[in-house]
């Protein structure tokens, strides 16, 4: 494990002040974001990220896929556009998955797995520790009920059962990855730190595979216990999206496959001749009084099912962005109180 000097953006500028409502609950924005290869992948992608950042002014965002390209810090570039826009930032390093906040980072680390990051973040008097996570992308064992091999993503025979299909997922290094996170997060936990995790899974969650859904998205029958979901769920985290919107069948919320108009429809499906959507973005939680208000999509209403572009008519809200979508992932807002 090792341990980071945190970095601050803009220090010199006055530090934001806590929201808080009457009776002193607190509440913090935070948006999950994948930002596809250091926002090379679309043209002003970059940008993008900016304008929408700053349109909806999260408390804190959660980046995957920070790269770092040609030694420039993305996190830092972020901050700094941000603050032409009159807007503090601070930020932390990362390798992959990148953390901005509108707190001072206090503290931070990769943990071993340089797609887990940890950031504490001084909000008030008090301090919550976020994780920004990008678990393995490979054994992408979902895929598999669709007719695809989740490590050649070429068509294969649908398996036979739902174990076949948890020996791929469980062969991945997700599972170590979360178990990970919460071994560092308890300690968080115990010194009386709200956690909170945003990031790609990579692997659906538990909840969006159940016998209500298993005739919907191409599921082929399937109900599949996800092991990464779960381990956290039985850890006593809390899926926001899903304690706000149980239904994964009125509000499926899903992150994947962004319909970038940006780009063409060969870079973004994986799994041309099946639905392939599912939600694999997520914001987790767990500490004291901590709960989700408010939950949104952020990204095209659009979708990419069978190789078309497909217009979602689910009960999710889509806020859908100003122009430029950065991203083959559809971003998650959530507002969590305490």
């Amino acid at each position: 494990m090792k341990t980071f000097t945190f970095w601050i953006c803009l220090l010199w500028l006055p530090v934001v002040l806590l929201r808080a409502e009457d009776g002193g609950t607190r509440q913090l924005r935070v948006l999950q974001l994948n930002v596809w290869q250091d926002a090379t992948q679309v043209e002003g992608a970059f940008q993008a990220i900016v304008n929408e950042v700053a349109t909806h002014r999260p408390d804190v965002v959660t980046m995957c896929e920070v790269r770092n390209y040609n030694g420039v810090d993305f996190t830092q570039r972020l901050c700094r556009s941000l603050y032409e826009k009159g807007l503090q930032y601070y930020t932390c390093p990362s390798k992959d998955g990148g953390i901005i906040s509108l707190y001072p980072i206090v503290e931070s680390q990769g943990l071993d797995s340089v797609s887990i990051n940890r950031a504490v973040l001084q909000v008030g008097e008090e301090q919550v520790a976020v994780y920004s996570v990008h678990l393995d992308y490979t054994h992408y064992a979902c895929y598999l009920p669709r007719g695809y091999d989740g490590v050649t993503w070429k068509e294969c025979a649908i398996p036979a059962s739902v174990t076949e299909v948890l020996a791929q997922n469980n062969a991945s290094r997700r599972p170590r990855e979360i178990r990970k996170l919460m071994d560092r997060a308890e300690k968080d936990l115990a010194q009386g730190l709200r956690v909170i995790i945003g990031g790609d899974f990579n692997e659906p969650s538990w909840m969006d595979w159940l016998p209500d859904t298993k005739n919907l998205y191409d599921h082929q029958g399937f109900v599949v216990p996800w092991t990464t979901t779960r381990l956290l769920h039985e850890a006593g985290y809390q899926d926001a999206y899903r304690v706000l919107y149980p239904s994964a069948v009125t509000h499926p919320g899903f992150t994947w496959v962004a319909g970038n108009k940006g780009v063409g429809i060969n870079k973004l499906a994986w799994a041309p001749k099946s639905d392939e959507r599912d939600r694999i973005d997520f914001i987790f939680y767990k500490g004291e009084g901590i709960r989700p208000v408010k939950a949104a999509i952020l990204g095209p209403r659009t979708s990419i099912v069978r190789g078309k572009w497909t217009e979602e008519t689910s009960q999710d809200i889509i806020i859908e962005p100003q122009g430029v979508w950065p991203s083959d992932h559809k971003g998650v807002l959530i507002t969590l109180q305490w």
